[in-house]
């Protein structure tokens, strides 16, 4: 297999990291298969000249747009330059992508996608703050807020800045093996295994902070203790309220009833256990609470459309050996 381009289209006020996380990637697994079978990176802008980052840094093209070399991979960042794109770049977009082999975004570069019409009738995702407002103005793509990357066929999309990372390691991980991508991943110290509908929040980080002092002290108790009696009753004597003043101003508070909260608590934890450690499925789904495996399974089918065994098999990261 030849050398893959990648190119990358840049504009004003892009998002640096959007740009180099996965140009970091891409150029660690060519280092580490060879020039000859590695990726071709270059980046190009509209009319060859230099652009300015949203962060002040100014990023020197290898092309024009018009002149750039056919991309195997077209990689489009995102930035506060996607708010309100030249026309020109939206244009160019919609005639290159589709002789692309893959069509990837980070961040909101979906909305230059979207807006070029390459996302309608597929699944996609974008930086949280901003899916709202890819769903509403383009109603024909299914938005999904949650994961940290979506694959649609050959196009793919992520969310904020990090998770380009994610993607871009998924990506060489399918080209040139788990062994590379695990190589950079390790000299990049990020994570390998961030799967991508891994939540681009935590479960505590996608429920609202309580602003009450008990409320939030039950949070944190239910997060540390999975495995307890989390039952209304237990956690509303916890709190010091009763039963039914404690469920009504937790949910008014955290946005989730005490319920929902716990039940994703409990799977964010068992996930993060089939993960990262060797423990068996009955010990696990004890420690999280769940209390038998069945249950576990259950709760994983209904969360996620998969058992906890096969979760375990496509994302369990091995500990290097010493």
């Amino acid at each position: 297999m030849p050398p893959r381009t990648v190119l990358v289209p840049l504009f004003d006020k892009v998002q640096s990291l959007d740009v180099t996380g996965p140009v970091e990637v891409f150029a660690g697994a060519t280092l580490t298969t060879g020039s000859a079978t590695g990726y071709r990176v270059r980046t190009a802008s509209l009319d060859g000249a230099p652009v300015r980052t949203s962060s002040g840094l100014t990023l020197v093209p290898d092309h024009a747009l018009a002149h750039a070399p056919a991309p195997h991979t077209l990689l489009v960042p995102g930035g506060q330059g996607t708010r309100r794109p030249d026309p020109r770049l939206i244009d160019w977009l919609r005639e290159t992508a589709p002789r692309a082999e893959r069509i990837v975004s980070v961040c909101t570069g979906a909305i230059l996608l979207a807006r070029a019409g390459l996302l309608d009738g597929r699944r996609a995702t974008t930086h949280w703050a901003y899916c709202d407002t890819l769903a509403r103005d383009h109603p024909a793509i299914q938005v999904d807020p949650d994961p940290i990357y979506v694959r649609d066929g050959n196009v793919a999309t992520s969310a904020g800045v990090t998770a380009g990372i994610d993607l871009a390691l998924a990506l060489v991980e399918e080209d040139h093996g788990r062994d590379t991508a695990l190589t950079i991943a390790r000299h990049l110290v990020v994570f390998l295994r961030r799967p991508g509908n891994q939540a681009q929040f935590s479960a505590q980080l996608a429920a609202q902070t309580a602003r009450r002092e008990p409320l939030r002290e039950v949070q944190q108790w239910i997060t540390e203790h999975p495995d307890d009696d989390l039952s209304v009753d237990s956690l509303a004597a916890r709190a010091r309220l009763s039963p039914r003043h404690f469920a009504r101003a937790f949910q008014a508070e955290t946005g989730l009833t005490p319920g929902k909260y716990v039940e994703r608590v409990r799977m964010e934890h068992a996930r993060r256990l089939l993960e990262d450690t060797p423990d068996g499925v009955e010990e696990i789904s004890r420690a999280s609470g769940y209390g038998t495996p069945e249950a576990m399974r259950r709760a994983f089918l209904k969360t996620l459309g998969t058992p906890p065994a096969e979760y375990r098999r496509r994302f369990h990261a091995p500990h290097p050996a010493h």
